[in-house]
């Protein structure tokens, strides 16, 4: 059933190349409601009662965007009562309700996992658990670095910029739904019994050990950077150009603004959105030259972002010499920086990321004496 959701898109394209939003968000859930039925019938066949219900059924709301939504509320009370009944209960992830419109929506990439984290939250859970194809969260890609070792604990601060940078294991929505009503999130290996990693508020020192500086090394291979040429340095241009990008929906990432020439009195502007943005950034930019003035614009994306993550550098003087020295080490050369409190990324050639994230890895000594990261389902989910 893994494959199913692609199934129905490509029946959607075969149909129309610009099917309407509301319909398809009707196909896409319509997998999710197979596999959860099918699943109840499993569990009914080895003598359990189940139950399965639809994300509206399940009480969940959300906004009225298709495709895209977010959830306003839970409402539990037809799983409450099932699992008082002693039924165990099925939920199909990554739909809803829209509260307005009353028409079934899809909640975006991550919507499975965020849906299961909003109905702990409303049934008052005490954990929920994430299962997926590898043992817990990792220092990093294990597909990169074989020696990545299993983070026990993590931060929500510390996974939010993990997830943010890359980090395939939890979605960022998810995270940051978990963090806001306090439920710790427990990751974990449909294919194994080992331990996984426990994401909560705050990661305790043990036997008087302070926390490790860095918790791990995240890469991003879906941005793009994209130049702004030649921009007049007056007040108010960066404003249009980014207004542009906003009007048309795009996020940005990280943001560089060079000196202005002195004889010029220009500056170049870069900055990085998501690949499948990069063609609607470009023709939103275009659509504001003339106001703005710019010379061109250039595109790129050929490109790759590495973060180094951990909330133990808030204290630790040196962290970003060591890993710039790392990552030059390796004979990657750094094209943008950007910095949080408990977080350093660096966009690199897409080339080079594999490189930067080894060498930042060892600097850091986060490798393990034994390999312990097995992706069970090929895909490091």
């Amino acid at each position: 059933m893994g494959d199913t959701t692609d199934e129905l898109l490509d029946l959607a394209e075969q149909v129309s190349p610009m099917p309407p939003a509301r319909e398809l968000d009707m196909l896409v859930t319509a997998g999710e409601r197979m596999s959860m039925a099918l699943v109840a019938m499993a569990i009914e066949n080895l003598g359990y009662e189940a139950r399965s219900f639809t994300g509206s059924q399940a009480g969940v709301i959300t906004t009225s965007l298709h495709g895209n939504a977010k959830i306003i509320d839970v409402t539990p009370g037809r799983i409450q009562e099932a699992v008082d009944e002693g039924a165990i209960c099925i939920v199909a992830g990554f739909q809803g309700v829209s509260q307005d419109t009353k028409d079934i929506t899809s909640l975006g990439r991550g919507g499975s996992d965020t849906t299961a984290v909003a109905l702990a939250a409303a049934l008052k859970a005490d954990a929920c658990e994430i299962y997926s194809d590898v043992d817990g969260v990792f220092t990093a890609d294990p597909r990169i670095v074989p020696s990545a070792r299993r983070i026990p604990k993590v931060s929500y601060e510390e996974m939010l910029e993990m997830a943010a940078c890359g980090t395939k294991i939890l979605h960022l929505r998810c995270v940051e739904y978990a963090r806001r009503y306090n439920i710790p999130l427990h990751v974990r290996s449909s294919f194994s019994q080992k331990p996984g990693t426990w994401v909560v508020s705050e990661v305790e020192e043990s036997e008087g050990m302070e926390q490790p500086i860095i918790s791990g090394v995240s890469h991003d291979r879906s941005e793009a950077k994209i130049t702004v040429v030649g921009v007049p340095d007056k007040v108010g241009e960066a404003a249009t150009i980014f207004k542009a990008l906003a009007d048309a929906e795009i996020n940005i990432d990280m943001i560089v603004q060079n000196v202005s020439a002195v004889s010029t009195s220009r500056t170049d502007i870069s900055f990085t959105v998501p690949k499948e943005s990069g063609k609607t950034a470009i023709s939103s930019l275009k659509r504001v030259q003339e106001k703005v003035g710019f010379e061109s614009l250039r595109y790129d994306d050929k490109i790759g972002k590495v973060s180094l993550i951990g909330a133990g550098m808030r204290s630790y003087p040196g962290v970003t010499a060591r890993f710039f020295d790392s990552v030059a080490g390796s004979g990657t050369n750094i094209e943008m920086i950007s910095t949080s409190e408990i977080r350093i990324s660096v966009i690199v050639e897409e080339d080079q990321i594999d490189a930067a994230v080894q060498a930042a890895h060892s600097e850091f000594q986060l490798d393990s004496d034994q390999v312990e990261a097995v992706v069970y389902g090929g895909t490091g989910r």
